[in-house]
């Protein structure tokens, strides 16, 4: 049962502060981007919490991680992924006020956090003392990680538009930065994403005996990468190209994670917990 706490903790902890920055919505003018002075004590409460369940989630991540050679298990490239998601939101909050997205980031992230302690999944790397098999797996997973936090973003850029443009909605906020705001740091996360994606994916393919100790093998995982990548390129070519942006970025950015969802989550659930290879 003590192994079980510091998990429980984290999973609290993200639980705690979502359900409080909901419990202030609730009261909150939705229309309102005043940010009274008990709001900012407790949105900056509410930073330092996930401070600390961050450091408390890394710190468990790794010792799954590393505690016995190097285990990628389904549940712990998961918490690894939404750890980082948690860190990008927390440092963009910092700077672009993004309190809102919190009721998004965090809910999953206590799923994933406490997951790995009530489940004995392994998956031990033979290769994870190469130097460039350690470098590909940190920039694949740097890579999922901004994609998840560029989808979450975009379902809040859902609802902050609809709602500016008296729309009904199932969820309702109390403030947004500026959908320009919104809209650039989208763009920018995404931009980025898809940098370390074609890293990944060149890597992969080109040092594929290297990395994996084994010739690379074209799989389901490998077309649903590639078709992810042809999508976020379009996306920022259209950005760029024809100034894509609104509810047509939102789409196209969502599909993109859909297919990245598809090949490297939907690839490991099956191989691991359905075929336990």
């Amino acid at each position: 049962m003590q192994t079980l706490i510091p998990y429980i903790a984290v999973a609290f902890i993200y639980l705690a502060v979502a359900a409080d920055f909901w419990r202030h919505a609730k009261t909150a003018d939705s229309k309102s981007m005043v940010i009274s002075h008990s709001s900012a004590q407790t949105l900056t409460l509410h930073s330092a919490m996930i401070a600390l369940a961050l450091a408390l989630h890394g710190w468990l991540l790794f010792a799954g991680l590393f505690g016995n050679g190097f285990n990628l298990g389904f549940y712990n490239a998961l918490s690894a992924i939404f750890w980082l998601t948690v860190l990008i939101y927390w440092l963009s909050d910092l700077k672009h006020e993004l309190h809102s997205l919190q009721a998004f980031v965090l809910p999953p992230a206590a799923i994933f956090a406490i997951l790995p302690a009530f489940t004995s999944q392994n998956h031990y790397l033979p290769t994870a003392a190469a130097s460039l098999f350690l470098l590909h797996i940190g920039i694949a997973i740097l890579a999922y990680s901004l994609f998840t936090f560029a989808a979450l973003h975009a379902v809040l850029m859902t609802i902050a538009e609809r709602s500016l443009h008296n729309k009904p909605t199932l969820i309702k906020l109390p403030s947004f930065p500026p959908l320009m705001v919104m809209e650039t740091l989208l763009f920018r996360i995404i931009t980025l994403g898809f940098i370390l994606l074609t890293v990944t994916m060149v890597s992969g393919m080109l040092f594929s005996e290297q990395i994996f100790g084994k010739p690379l093998q074209l799989s389901h995982k490998i077309i649903f990468s590639i078709a992810s990548w042809f999508i976020y390129a379009s996306l920022l070519f259209g950005r760029y190209k024809y100034g894509w942006r609104g509810l047509k970025a939102i789409r196209w950015t969502l599909a993109g994670f859909l297919l990245l969802l598809l090949a490297y989550v939907g690839s490991k659930f099956v191989l691991e917990v359905i075929l336990h290879r």
